[in-house]
């Protein structure tokens, strides 16, 4: 049973607890792969990359460092897989930051980030929990919102608290 909708969204992302807020306008594609289970797919804007360079000018004897900033050609893939019971989101692409998380309410998940790396060796994740205090998912036949809440944590240090929420408009 796989059907798809092509969709407008609104994914945000806020700390409670810290100065972090980020929202995603954007269209997605819905997949049913059976009666309460769904994937979201969509292209996110890419992350800005900064890089500093120095420079020696004729008129200097201390090099000065410029910055530039760029953002990458290749888009990043944000894949959602959505069920009244878990969630698990996924975002790769453009040789960038990388994350796979998963939540399940009452349950410490995993949340692993691939950070990118200038050598050949391949560097292993970045791991971290996350316990699911709230997964609510609303929409009669297909999703319309989601909104999950949980903490992050680094062993038995908290690295905040956070509200994801998506809406889908039909």
């Amino acid at each position: 049973m796989l059907t798809h909708h092509r969709k407008p969204v609104c994914l945000s992302l806020i700390s409670t607890d810290l100065p972090i807020w980020s929202v995603v306008e954007t269209a997605a594609t819905l997949y049913q792969k059976d009666t309460d289970r769904f994937h979201l797919l969509m292209t996110a804007p890419p992350l800005i990359s900064c890089e500093v360079e120095s420079v020696i000018s004729p008129e200097d004897t201390l090099p000065q460092s410029k910055s530039k900033a760029y953002a990458p050609n290749s888009p990043r893939i944000l894949w959602l897989e959505i069920s009244p019971y878990r969630v698990i989101m996924t975002m790769q692409g453009n040789a960038q930051v990388s994350y796979r998380h998963f939540w399940e309410q009452g349950v410490y998940g995993i949340s692993r980030y691939w950070l990118p790396t200038e050598s050949l060796q391949p560097n292993d994740p970045i791991r971290l929990r996350n316990f699911t205090r709230s997964l609510t998912l609303n929409g009669h036949l297909l999703p319309e919102n989601l909104r999950l809440e949980y903490e992050l944590w680094a062993e038995k240090v908290q690295l905040g608290c956070y509200i994801l929420n998506l809406e889908i408009k039909h």
